[in-house]
C-alpha cells in the first residue's frame, strides 16, 4: 500500500482528517491532521490528539516497513492550507491568502487598480458562479486611536474569481487575536452586539 493511503486510512480510522503529508531529506515525516468539519461545531486539535495519532502511526509504519528518522504529527495552525473543494466550503467567509499559478493578465486587470503581473491576493473567500472569488479593499487599515472622518469615501471593494485549477496555493490568513478567533455566525442568523 502507498504511504499516502496508509497514513490516510490510519488518521481517518481514528476519527481525524488528513490535511498534509510532508517528507524531508533528513528523514522527517510530518503529518498534519485536523478535526472533521461539522457544521456549527468548531473543534480544534490538541496535544492529546497528536499523541494518539503518533502512537498509532508509529505502529502502522513499523508494520508496513516505512523508513523514517522522525515522525511529527501536528495541527494545521492558524495559516491552515486549503487544498480541496471541501476545505473551501468549510472556510467560506474567512480571510484567506491565495497565490495564483500565473499573473492575472492585462485583460483581467482592465478597468481596475490591480496590476497585470499580480499573483498574490488577501481577502474574504466567497462562493462565485464559476468557482470561487476573493474580495478585498485596497484601503489601508486604520491605526489604533486614529480618527476617521465620516465624510471619507471608502475604497471600493474588488473581487477576483478563480477556480481551484488556477491556484498555486491557498491558506487561511493568520489572524492573531489574543482573545481568540471569533465564532462565525450561523448562516441566516442575525448578528447581535452585546456590551
Amino acid at each position: 500500500m502507498a504511504l499516502q493511503e496508509t497514513i490516510e486510512q490510519t488518521v481517518t480510522g481514528l476519527g481525524y482528517e488528513l490535511v498534509e503529508i510532508e517528507r524531508t531529506g533528513g528523514g522527517l515525516l510530518r503529518v498534519t491532521i485536523d478535526m472533521p468539519y461539522v457544521q456549527g461545531a468548531e473543534q480544534f486539535i490538541n496535544a492529546e490528539d497528536c499523541e494518539k495519532v503518533t502512537r498509532q502511526l508509529q505502529f502502522v509504519l513499523e508494520v508496513e516497513g516505512v523508513e523514517y528518522a522522525r515522525l511529527e504529527v501536528s495541527s494545521p495552525g492558524i495559516d491552515r492550507l486549503l487544498r480541496s473543494e471541501k476545505d473551501f466550503e468549510r472556510f467560506a467567509g474567512e480571510l484567506v491568502d491565495i497565490t495564483l499559478k500565473a499573473p492575472i493578465g492585462v485583460a483581467a486587470s482592465a478597468g481596475s487598480t490591480v496590476t497585470a503581473s499580480r499573483k498574490k491576493f488577501r481577502g474574504t473567500l466567497e462562493r462565485a458562479e464559476a468557482g470561487w472569488q476573493v474580495v478585498w479593499s485596497d484601503e489601508p487599515p486604520a491605526k489604533p486611536g486614529q480618527k476617521i472622518s465620516k465624510k471619507r469615501i471608502p475604497a471600493p471593494l474588488q473581487a477576483l474569481g478563480f477556480t481551484l485549477d488556477e491556484l498555486h496555493q491557498a491558506r487561511l490568513a493568520p489572524v492573531v487575536d489574543f482573545k481568540g478567533r471569533k465564532p462565525r455566525p450561523a448562516p441566516g442568523a442575525a448578528s447581535s452586539t452585546e456590551n
